[in-house]
């Protein structure tokens, strides 16, 4: 038995929170790598709690992230996340998370892995190396330090942050090279078992799978505290997205896409605006909305929403053909766009130009909650 003993530093990106640990105080064989990350988030756990690591037993807080200083032009950091399964400790490395990508900025600072200003706004250049793709933050600074308070509230966090400003640049492609990989908006998938479904498959921020909720026999107000005990409807999502992966260009099996890629590609279904009550019991009514919109990750229907997926989503409403676009009654191109989710509202605006997808910008809160060294005790 080793025991690792890693300075580590635990923090809450937008509705996530990660491990944040410097790529080189890993070692360096990524197999080791993984056993040892895995353990430090306390999976592989039967019971899905992960009472004996820092995860929290649901899919938002079992992440790690690695930074290191970037030898790219242009680039300060380099950022891979990973996200752990719970029960079978499997490490996916295939995606971003978006929502984390707001503490990337946070962490380089405090690392001294690029400059920053005492007070004032310090600009983080993040090489994004799951998607290969660029991410510029803005960070608010003070007295030397990323500002720990703030004004921002976004629906899912109880309390009010440092709003971090995230461009996400040119952000289509990473996974399959297209922003749409089929070339097709919108689509008919033939699902073994479950029939024939219209979807849009779009990469950009992760690979997303857009369904109508019609077509899952659902209405858009879904909530995961009753949705997440519905074994047999959450197997039949999985269905569907492991046959999208596949026409995806993915995996080359169902069975390999939710084996090896239980993370991305994410699925979500729409459905037009209603009123609803938030997971706080607050009401949101169906006027702050474009549309109604539901993600499951890693096998589970997501508290709020998937930054990448708010990404992905966005660029389908902005563009010509899709479900999305269909639903608003055309491309919404001229504003952000607003989604409801379990916890409430989102908002998201996309940059085109000539019909492409140049950036996309949101803002999030993130906050260091915990900095020292994690102790990480592991079997040879």
């Amino acid at each position: 038995m080793g025991l690792y003993r890693l300075p580590a530093t635990l923090l809450r990106g937008g509705t996530s929170k990660g491990v944040f640990i410097r790529a080189d105080v890993l070692p360096a064989d990524p197999a080791l790598r993984d056993r040892l990350l895995s353990r430090l988030i306390g999976s592989p756990d039967p019971y899905e709690r992960q009472i004996d690591g820092l995860g929290t037993g649901i899919s938002s807080t079992s992440k790690v992230v690695l930074v290191s200083s970037s030898s790219r032009p242009g680039c300060d950091v380099d950022y891979l996340f990973g996200h752990v399964g719970i029960a079978d400790g499997r490490i996916d490395w295939s995606g971003n998370c978006g929502n984390l990508s707001a503490a990337v900025g946070p962490f380089a600072l405090l690392e001294g892995l690029c400059p920053a200003p005492r007070d004032g706004v310090a600009t983080v250049r993040i090489w994004q190396a799951n998607t290969g793709k660029l991410i510029v933050a803005r960070v608010p600074m003070r007295d030397g330090l990323p500002d720990q308070e703030g004004a921002f509230r976004m629906d899912g966090v109880a309390f009010a942050g440092a709003a971090v400003a995230l461009d996400f640049l040119d952000p289509a492609g990473g996974a399959s090279g297209a922003l749409f990989p089929t070339s097709l908006p919108q689509e008919i998938l033939a699902v073994p078992g479950v029939g024939e479904l219209p979807v849009t498959l779009i990469d950009a921020g992760n690979p997303l799978v857009i369904l109508p909720a019609t077509a899952l026999g659902l209405d858009g107000c879904e909530m995961p505290l009753d949705f997440n005990g519905e074994a047999a409807v959450l197997a039949r999502i999985e269905a569907v997205r492991a046959q999208a992966a596949v026409r995806m260009g993915l995996a080359t099996s169902a069975q390999q896409a939710t084996r090896e890629r239980p993370s991305n590609p994410k699925l979500c279904w729409i459905a037009p605006p209603m009123d609803y009550v938030a997971a706080d019991g607050s009401s949101v009514p169906a006027e702050r909305m474009d549309l109604l919109a539901r993600i499951v990750s890693m096998g589970k229907l997501h508290h709020g929403f998937t930054g990448t997926g708010t990404i992905a989503l966005a660029a389908a409403a902005a563009l010509p053909g899709t479900l999305v676009a269909d639903l608003l009654g055309g491309p919404l191109a001229a504003r952000p766009l607003c989604f409801g989710h379990p916890s409430g509202i989102n908002e998201i605006e996309t940059v085109l130009e000539n019909g492409r997808v140049v950036a996309s910008r949101l803002t999030r809160s993130a906050r260091v909650l915990m900095r020292g060294e994690v102790w990480v005790p592991l079997a040879d």
